[in-house]
């Protein structure tokens, strides 16, 4: 359970936050003034803070320094009224992570404490490599002593070492955001501030906003000035997550950042400037996206400067056994359950998948294989693939997708005889939408793109038919 600390004079204001939050995820505590706050801090620090700016005693800015002084990486929220937002603004110059306008907008507070406390976890937990130590303690791991992995343990190492942009290159589900988190927490910048964006999850029109932030009246609903991801991660690190699907515009603005470090706010006209180290992720090929026009080759030689790939698990399957045995022991963890044993069938069994998702499909089937087992041992049967369960191997024999469309098309076509207000071609194209969203994991530009149809397309089919696009993948 999250600990949230709420600091305000005002009694009712603070009561306030146990009705905006949901008690069963987060836990108030409340504090009256800044020195009650830092007292908070200094023997149970908390996961996020909010922090009202003016106060009796110690003000909302010197708590913030105080705090500061203590850490850098527990997100502080301001709280200001409309009159004093530009002092708000410097406090987050200053390093809060961002600012709220009373009287609060319930939907306002939620997301923003999710987003806080959702920074405050890459920022607080470690992430280490098996070369490093032979311990397997806090944190996340990097696993695998294979030749492709090895080569990557070396490069983070160098990255971590320098202050250059990293681009990783790498499959969904190879481990892009730990390998950035690896360099984050090994670097210089460590204990400053790092943010992560998915740039496929956020609609193009609202990308350059999150990043840059925009001015009061820069468009219909902007009724405040926001302040953007490089301005809270001045000093820090960002992660731009799925680069390959930035539209050209924010590419030449992220172009910009990398050559002179400076950026306007959108519907602004006073040139900003962020120190902040640049990583950026990719599952896409970025020379083919080069040759279609789609990413701007000056953006890529500056973010390929130093770059590391990651490869599938495919091609290193002498670590499906140690990721494996890392992968119980922590689902025992967090599950309670006391998993030992792990015959060779099973492991003959992992090692047949192709395993199309990566690591991050094998998490999934090791999670789900320790919470269907009973006993001290995972057995063959409870291994399952695709996200029913699905057979693990593929046919033996190379079929034609003329072949495997054969029995889908006769049982539409068996089903709808005689039926004239039906078509098949609208029925197939209801289930190739809900295929590729599920395949894609929720992610509307990776799906349409699959499909080969406009983004607006999809999001029209999926409007028309209530389909879900929960998920997204990285």
């Amino acid at each position: 359970m999250a600990k949230v600390l709420v600091v305000d004079d005002d009694k009712n204001l603070r009561f306030s936050f146990r009705r905006l939050l949901d008690t069963r995820k987060f836990e108030i505590i409340e504090a009256a003034s800044g020195e009650e706050a830092l007292k908070i801090i200094g023997q149970t620090p908390p996961d996020l803070i909010f922090l009202d700016l003016k106060m009796p005693g110690i003000g909302g800015l010197e708590t913030l320094a105080e705090i500061q002084k203590i850490t850098r990486k527990i997100p502080v929220i301001i709280m200001t009224a409309y009159g004093t937002t530009d002092t708000a603004i410097n406090a987050v110059k200053q390093g809060a992570f961002d600012f709220i306008l009373k009287p609060f907008e319930v939907g306002r507070v939620k997301a923003l404490a999710e987003s806080a406390l959702a920074a405050h976890r890459l920022m607080s937990e470690p992430v280490g490599w098996q070369p490093e130590s032979g311990e397997k303690g806090e944190g996340q791991m990097l696993i695998g002593q294979s030749k492709p992995m090895q080569e990557v343990y070396k490069q983070i190492g160098r990255g971590a070492a320098s202050d250059v942009a990293v681009l990783i290159e790498g499959g969904s589900g190879t481990g892009k955001e730990l390998v950035a988190r690896a360099i984050y927490h090994h670097s210089a910048r460590a204990e400053r501030s790092f943010l992560a964006i998915n740039c496929a999850a956020i609609p193009d029109n609202l990308l350059e906003s999150e990043l840059f932030g925009f001015e009061r009246g820069a468009f219909t609903s902007a009724d405040h000035r926001k302040i953007g991801k490089f301005e809270q991660a001045d000093g820090g690190t960002i992660l731009l997550d799925e680069i390959g699907d930035m539209s050209l515009m924010t590419q030449a603005k992220i172009l910009r950042i990398l050559q002179d470090g400076t950026f306007e706010r959108v519907g602004g006209t006073q040139t900003l400037t962020a120190d902040v180290r640049i990583i950026a992720a990719t599952n896409h090929n970025l020379v083919d996206l080069i040759k279609q026009g789609a990413f701007r080759e000056d953006l890529f030689f500056r973010l390929s400067v130093f770059c590391i790939r990651l490869a599938p698990v495919r091609d290193r399957r002498e670590d499906i056994r140690p990721l494996t045995e890392y992968f119980i022991s922590r689902f025992n963890r967090e599950l309670s359950k006391s998993i030992t044993t792990v015959p060779e069938e099973v492991f003959e069994k992992l090692y047949r998948y192709d395993w199309p998702g990566n690591v991050r499909e094998l998490e999934n089937v090791v999670k789900r294989a320790v919470v269907v087992t009973t006993g001290d041992a995972i057995l063959p049967e409870s291994i399952s693939f695709g996200p029913t369960g699905e057979p693990e191997e593929w046919p033996a024999e190379e079929v034609s997708l003329e072949q495997l469309l054969d029995p889908v098309f006769s049982r539409l076509a068996a089903d709808h005889q005689g039926d004239e207000s039906v078509q098949l071609i609208p029925v197939l194209e209801k289930l190739l939408v809900t295929k590729a969203l599920a395949y894609c994991q929720g992610n509307q530009v990776r799906a349409a793109r699959l499909l080969g149809m406009s983004r607006q397309t999809l999001r029209n089919r999926i409007a028309e038919w209530g389909l879900s696009t929960e998920g997204e993948g990285s």
